[in-house]
């Protein structure tokens, strides 16, 4: 099969654009017109090389979202455990998946497993979209012949980790509005409503007590360069994110929040979770331990834990148990 790129007109004679899947030419209009709308104008095999590409690209502009790849990963296992060859069940889902992102994708991915790669390593070429967790899972499966049930496990946690993600935004978002909000009323006084009470203390004349005086400078300096203030807000953000992304930076960042008041203890078990459901569903799929020791530092999303995890490993692979060296580490908790 290959890939066309259409214009078209839908039944409220809007002009849509996309991309469909299809043998040839002829199959790709009447497959448009099952949908209910009526090509324009269908670029052939010879643009599909130039969309192919367009769309191995996709994943730099736009994300594809975890939630849709756990939905895919759920829809292909079940093809597979139907007894359909993973060619036939690709094409059937890069139909099912209309005309997103993702369809690009699983449409390339197709084209190279029908070349002769193994799915893992078509996979492997979209490290944006399918994280290395994710394709050495797959190619265990492979090796081991028990793709549809790896793919199964991987379905599994992919959604339990967007349910989690899910509860953590949902849990933080309260606090968060309400800092926004308490900045948003401090600002207002400051820059409003203090300068009105000035005006009292003015006309009165008298002494004021350095406290009340400091306020009234700040609340000045706050109304008459309040775009400063934001420029520098601006700027310290900026300076914050460049430093983070050093690898220096990330160490005293990540460390930093492990030991904020109660904010620290979330952000550890949050690691921990993601380290222990990770370990877990790589060793229920067969892959090697230190293979798998090495995927989750990835995975934990923490630099101080990441380390902890590169020297538990190296003294596991010397012979010792999993539990000494992550309690040598202490941040793993008891």
């Amino acid at each position: 099969m290959a890939i066309f790129e259409y214009s078209a007109l839908n039944a409220s004679g809007e002009a849509v654009q996309g991309l469909i899947d299809a043998d040839d030419l002829q199959e790709a209009r009447f497959k448009l017109r099952q949908r209910g709308v009526y090509p324009t104008e269908v670029r052939g095999e010879a643009a599909a090389v130039s969309v192919s590409k367009e769309i191995s690209l996709s994943g730099i502009w736009r994300r594809i979202r975890k939630r849709e790849i756990a939905l895919f990963t759920r829809q292909l296992a079940t093809l597979l455990e139907a007894g359909l060859p993973l060619v036939e069940a690709l094409s059937g889902l890069v139909e099912q998946l209309g005309d997103g992102a993702l369809m690009g994708v699983v449409a390339n991915v197709r084209e190279r497993v029908k070349e002769g790669s193994s799915f893992s390593e078509a996979l492997s070429e979209y490290p944006g979209n399918f994280s290395s967790l994710y394709v050495n899972m797959v190619r265990a499966g492979e090796e081991s012949g028990t793709l549809e049930t790896i793919l199964r496990r991987l379905a599994d946690h992919l959604e339990k980790e967007v349910t989690f993600r899910n509860k953590m935004r949902a849990t933080l978002a309260y606090p968060f509005l309400m800092v926004l909000i308490g900045l948003g009323i401090l600002f207002f006084l400051l820059a409003f409503v203090i300068p009105m009470v000035t005006r009292i203390f003015t006309a009165a004349q008298q002494v004021l007590p350095l406290p009340t005086r400091m306020l009234i400078s700040l609340s000045s300096f706050m109304r008459d360069f309040w775009w400063l203030l934001f420029l520098i807000i601006a700027g310290l953000v900026l300076g914050i994110r460049w430093f983070v992304r050093t690898e220096g930076g990330r160490k005293i960042f990540d460390r930093f929040k492990l030991r904020l008041p109660l904010l620290g203890g979330l952000v550890q078990k949050m690691a921990v979770v993601r380290f222990s459901r990770t370990l877990g569903t790589l060793i229920s799929s067969e892959a090697p331990l230190l293979k798998s020791l090495e995927i989750v530092r990835n995975v934990v999303d923490n630099s101080v834990f990441s380390q902890a995890i590169k020297a538990a490993a190296a003294d596991i692979g010397e012979g010792t148990s999993i539990a000494a060296p992550l309690k040598r580490s202490k941040v793993f908790p008891p």
